[in-house]
């Protein structure tokens, strides 16, 4: 869509900051671009569409989703190409997951014209913030709050949507070691797994400090039922090449559906690789590497790409997964290709791109 920014009041920022930031050394989610869109859900619609300059909010200490935890966010990303235009790396995706997380956690839905509209609107101003260097991109947070001020378990009636964003380089710079988790859980059937609610990442966080102080750096969670079977790993999906296939946990309400993770499986197909989205359990994973029948696991996400992981920890045991080897690697292969499509080296067979 081509988006009227007419309708979005503009107030510029007086002095950008784009001059502080050392592009050709970008860590993760440490810079923020010069603006931010937001928009207020009030009386039963969206409304105060702005660009602003990427400022604080004025909070009451009795917003309610400070309280009750109505707080949903995505993640997408902007690239830029050779020849300097914007491209976005299916946002349509984002736009309605994040309705989806909405709907669970009773929160406002959001009009393609707010989300899609404030996105293009707010990269057109801060274009010259999307990097051009190797493993750089615009990292893009779209998130939204309750704003009702009452103590009270109670769906709000006020919301605020506001997208920011900023230059990231590379997440992981070495693989990461994996502990599969087999006491806590991250989601439960008829739970809020498969929504990108702020809750499922608070619960993490402790069970993955336990972790990374036995020397790990993520966890593979578990199903709630049996600690059995895989669903996720950290901040990603994960993926699996057995026997020449890729293997996946098939998603469920346990299970958020990653755009990455569906954006790599279509590609595998197209490519001719046999998928499976199935059930996987640990004991086949730690049984295909000891025969070598595993010959990758890696993990798919917004932030991390494809991400080659180089041990598996199980029971006390860890488990060293095949050398990444570039030239004979799947998830080197796809992240290549991911690369060449978001900053249109190569033709957009999928459909996939938006140029701003």
């Amino acid at each position: 869509m081509t988006t009227d920014v007419l309708q979005i009041e503009l107030r510029k920022a007086e002095r950008s900051r784009l001059q502080e930031v050392d592009f050709n050394h970008l860590p993760f989610g440490k810079h923020f671009s010069d603006h931010m869109f937001v928009a207020d859900f009030v009386d039963g619609q969206w409304q105060n569409q702005l660009i602003v300059p990427f400022d604080n909010f004025t909070l009451s200490p009795a917003l309610s989703s400070l309280h009750y935890g109505q707080s949903i966010f995505e993640g997408l990303k902007a690239y830029k190409s050779e020849e300097g235009k914007v491209l976005m790396f299916r946002p349509y995706a984002n736009f309605e997951r994040m309705n989806e997380s909405a709907r669970r956690m009773c929160m406002a839905t959001l009009p393609e014209e707010v989300f899609m509209g404030g996105l293009e609107a707010l990269l057109r101003v801060d274009a010259d913030w999307v990097p051009n260097t190797p493993d750089s991109s615009l990292y893009i947070r779209p998130f939204m709050f309750a704003t009702d001020t009452f103590l009270g378990v109670a769906p709000s009636k006020t919301y605020r949507f506001c997208i920011f964003t900023g230059p990231v380089g590379a997440y992981y710079t070495n693989p990461p070691k994996l502990k599969v988790e087999t006491e806590y859980i991250r989601s439960a059937p008829g739970g809020v797994g498969y929504a990108k609610c702020a809750g499922n990442y608070a619960g993490s966080m402790y069970p993955t400090l336990l972790a990374q102080q036995q020397g790990y750096d993520q966890l593979i969670w578990t199903d709630a039922r049996e600690h059995k079977y895989i669903e996720e790993s950290g901040t990603m999906n994960i993926m699996f090449m057995i026997d020449g296939k890729l293997v996946t946990p098939a998603t469920s309400d346990s299970i958020l559906k990653g755009v990455t993770r569906d954006s790599i499986l279509q590609i595998a197909r197209s490519w001719g690789i046999t998928v499976e989205e199935r059930l996987v359990s640990i004991e086949e994973v730690i049984s295909s590497i000891e025969t070598g029948r595993l010959t990758e696991a890696f993990g798919a996400g917004t932030a991390v790409g494809a991400s080659p992981y180089s041990l598996i920890g199980y029971n006390g045991q860890d488990y060293m997964l095949p050398e990444f080897s570039p030239e004979n690697s799947f998830a080197a292969r796809v992240k290549d290709y991911l690369t060449d499509l978001r900053t249109g080296k190569i033709t957009d067979e999928f459909g996939w791109m938006q140029t701003i």
